[in-house]
């Protein structure tokens, strides 16, 4: 299939099987996704893979930033946002974990998937490359994995949310006061079925000459 024909068919698939990817599986993919293009060659991204109970922990860390009041703050923009973020978060992360239904909901969010991967913008120290450029950097690589893993048969949608700008989920994901968590892919058997056509705006809508 050609790249354009890639492009065309993609689907994000909100139900998906129980069956992931292997290990071994990712990396190969992962190796033709970090082909993104990369100003200075900084490689300002990582991945985090979540399978079994761990995606139970962070189930938990959703209940308890949502219970914290997390994720009501502005998106932030550069580095010092994120920084001011890991600072003053203890009043979320210090808590006592929530546990019960709340609890439930939020860890069966977790396991829509059996395979979680957290995209995170991890910025390197540049006077040429803006933290937004490298930014920009890691979601096209989790772009591109996306298109991967479609064209190897797998299904998988890209998640996002207010509770990546929190603490609990922060300290979970391990991530350095600079480092942006851009959300997860979610990936497992595609779903069976008859492909659904999306409609796709008029490209002339966006395209002007200066």
């Amino acid at each position: 299939m050609s790249a354009y024909d890639a492009l065309l068919h993609r689907r994000s698939h909100s139900k998906v099987g129980l069956r992931a990817p292997s290990h071994t599986e990712l990396l190969r993919l992962i190796d033709a996704a970090a082909t993104v293009a990369d100003h200075s060659s900084l490689r300002p991204w990582r991945l985090i893979a979540l399978r079994g109970e761990q995606r139970d922990a962070l189930g938990q860390a959703f209940a308890n930033a949502a219970a914290a009041g997390g994720g009501s703050a502005g998106a932030g923009g550069g580095g010092g946002a994120w920084a001011a973020a890991e600072s003053r978060g203890d009043a979320a992360g210090g808590a006592m974990d929530v546990d019960g239904p709340a609890r439930d909901k939020f860890v069966a969010k977790a396991r829509r998937a059996p395979l979680l991967i957290a995209i995170v913008a991890s910025p390197k120290p540049s006077e040429k490359v803006a933290e937004w450029e490298q930014a920009a950097v890691a979601a096209g690589v989790a772009h591109n994995l996306t298109l991967l893993l479609d064209e190897a048969g797998w299904g998988v949608i890209w998640r996002t949310g207010n509770l990546t700008r929190t603490e609990p989920v922060r300290r979970l994901h391990r991530l350095a006061p600079n480092e942006q968590l851009l959300g997860w892919l979610y990936v497992g058997d595609a779903p069976p079925g008859r492909e659904m056509r999306r409609k796709r705006p008029n490209p002339a809508d966006f395209l002007t000459e200066l």
